[in-house]
């Protein structure tokens, strides 16, 4: 093989392992990020706690197509329209379920009985 042939075969090896390298710093990891935020703008829903992009915590009071409502604080009054791109983190809202006390056992009543 000329000296020629050669160094142009080498030149192409580089490039062809800068794009690989590229892809699996840059696109790859860019592609699961976007998967994994329309995973999470599709799981909202109302009442969920959010994260905006500014780092203001709300909490969610109306979910559309790509706009959501979002209310900030105690004050019911603050509530901002915003796009769902600019929500960095949701925190689902907690089911709270009401627990009935449990009964005391028969042995504790029968030894206050005795005293």
């Amino acid at each position: 093989m000329p000296q020629n042939a050669q160094t142009i075969i080498l030149m192409l090896v580089w490039v062809a392992a800068i794009v690989v390298f590229m892809y699996f710093t840059m696109i790859r990891p860019n592609r699961r990020r976007r998967k994994e935020n329309e995973e999470m703008f599709a799981s909202m829903e109302t009442g969920d706690y959010v994260l905006t992009t500014s780092g203001f915590y709300g909490e969610l009071v109306d979910v559309q197509d790509d706009m959501v409502i979002v209310e900030f604080g105690g004050n019911k009054n603050c509530r901002i329209a915003m796009k769902k791109d600019c929500i960095e983190q949701v925190e689902k809202a907690q089911q709270t379920s009401v627990k009935k006390p449990a009964a005391p056992a028969a042995d504790s009543k029968d030894k206050n009985d005795k005293k």
